[in-house]
């Protein structure tokens, strides 16, 4: 399976509900609190074009954040990527 990362910070509701979401999928994932590490908010940014969080990358792949994970799921496009 390929890795999953969520770019997050503890006060985000939709952080909690992607998290949620990829629990009662079963897909496991690595979190990172971006909360105070200017960095690599700054590097997401860069790599996203994205201020917000969370963001979820599948491998190298940034998929957006939890609405955007929610419409990859809906169309039946997560899944796949999680194989590939």
């Amino acid at each position: 399976m390929v890795p999953v990362t969520l770019y997050t910070t503890p006060i985000c509701p939709y952080c909690v509900a992607a998290k949620r979401f990829l629990d009662k999928k079963g897909v496991p994932y690595t979190e990172v609190d971006v909360s105070g590490d200017d960095a690599r908010r700054q590097w997401l940014v860069e790599v996203t074009g994205q201020r917000t969080v969370p963001q979820i990358f599948v491998g190298e792949t940034s998929i957006g954040g939890y609405t955007d994970l929610r419409a990859l799921d809906d169309r039946g496009g997560f899944e796949p990527l999680l194989s590939r």
